[in-house]
């Protein structure tokens, strides 16, 4: 599957040409360069390794300073495999741009890393209602999760029980977004809805269509 990296700036809406109000998030993305290609016979399976957006080199490790000197490029913020994709005519440090892979109205999986909300409890993490006529014993604590043992047999908590804990920050892929709009000379990309991440995140564009 084809795709690109991006970075989310943020959301907006635009009208189509019935006039009608679309919600859509605003995506960078950059040329990516070409750092390697991967073929069955060599590797077991076909990929194109692509990098994006430049970070200082003082930043970098030797083994990848070689990499990317090797397809070379400056080094890059952020690196990523697209299986079963090899671009035809191009090699390893050439450009990948947006209309090279995307079309208005193809379908995208957009993936990247959640926002993180820290240690919430049941009713923010999981969509507990709450006590609310503080029953069953719990006085003052209308949020709490309530009781979750198991008597003498088995005596412990399943694995899975949805309690307290970290929430968000976790890999996430929205599916069957659509492409609205290409400003290419801006190296903007407009899809439907809402993508994982926060403004600044970078994200993982996989185009369905082809």
């Amino acid at each position: 599957m084809s795709g690109l990296i991006g970075k989310k700036l943020g959301m907006t809406s635009i009208f189509d040409e019935l006039g009608r109000s679309i919600p859509v998030t605003v995506i960078e993305v950059e040329p990516c360069v070409i750092t390697q290609i991967k073929t069955k016979e060599n590797d077991g399976y076909n990929a194109v390794q692509i990098a994006a957006f430049s970070k200082k080199e003082k930043a970098v490790s030797n083994a990848l300073k070689g990499h990317f000197s090797k397809a070379g490029t400056e080094p890059k913020k952020y690196i990523k495999e697209f299986r079963d994709y090899i671009p035809e005519g191009l090699e390893i440090g050439d450009e990948i741009t947006i209309d090279d892979v995307f079309n208005i109205g193809d379908l995208v999986d957009v993936s990247g890393i959640t926002k993180g909300k820290g240690f919430t409890g049941v009713v923010k993490r999981h969509n507990f209602s709450g006590v609310g006529d503080q029953t069953h014993g719990q006085h003052n604590r209308e949020r709490a999760p309530g009781a979750i043992g198991q008597a003498s047999d088995p005596s412990r908590v399943f694995k899975g029980m949805k309690m307290a804990g970290r929430s968000g920050n976790s890999r996430t892929k929205i599916k069957n977004l659509s492409v609205a709009k290409i400003l290419a000379e801006s190296n903007m990309l407009l899809v439907t809805g809402s993508v994982p991440g926060a403004k600044g995140g970078y994200v993982e564009i996989y185009n369905k269509s082809q």
